[in-house]
């Protein structure tokens, strides 16, 4: 059975209530906060305290691209303005010619944790899989792995043991269940579902350390 505790969302997300979420098993939230240097997602902010409120944990996220890694860190750093209790991950796939380099990911994790005192979370499936090839890196897999595959069988690169969390639906594929109380997903009903092989104990302890 999997284990939905955990949705991630952007500005297209439709949200109606967070507490219904809650009241449904979702544990957790990780919002979009920026892309490269200057994007914003504008809903970040305000959805931040609703989640809160209503008992959810909060994270942020960062779609990495091509540009100045410094730069991109700034930009997330200010956006999701991240407190002790708040998740912060790198979301590391694919943009068209705009993709980030495996050196811009560790640039950016190394730089991440220099400002915090913690490491983030690195969301990624494919891309990252293809770019470590047979290469087991120690330094991506000191970072909690959140995985991103779409059927009943997830793996994970040789640089990990094991996934912190599992991304098993998005917007084009992926299994049941998929669909939340109180947060409808895109204009197409879809919504990124994640498992989470623990208990909320768990979760809550792991979510920002």
């Amino acid at each position: 059975m999997i284990n939905l505790r955990v949705v991630d969302i952007y500005h297209e997300d439709k949200v109606t209530s967070f507490q219904k979420a809650a009241e449904a098993g979702i544990w957790g939230v990780i919002h979009k906060a920026t892309t490269g240097t200057s994007g914003k997602d504008d809903k970040y902010s305000s959805r931040r305290k609703a989640a809160t409120d209503a008992g959810l944990l909060w994270g942020a996220y960062h779609w990495g691209t091509k540009a100045d890694v410094a730069a991109q860190v700034h930009n997330f750093l200010e956006c999701a303005n991240p407190d002790q209790s708040t998740l912060v991950a790198l979301d590391f796939e694919r943009s068209g010619e705009n993709t980030m380099t495996l050196d811009q990911a560790r640039e950016f994790l190394k730089l991440i944790e220099q400002k915090l005192g913690r490491k983030a979370v690195i969301y990624s499936g494919e891309l990252i899989k293809v770019g470590l090839g047979d290469n087991k890196d120690h330094f991506l897999g000191a970072h909690r792995l959140w995985l991103a595959h779409y059927n009943a069988h997830p793996k994970v690169h040789k640089s990990w043991e094991k996934y912190w969390l599992w991304q098993y639906a998005d917007r084009t594929s992926g299994l049941a269940p998929n669909t939340v109380p109180g947060i409808p997903g895109d204009a197409e009903g879809n919504l990124d579902c994640n498992a989470y092989d623990g208990t909320r104990e768990q979760l809550k302890a792991a979510w920002a350390s």
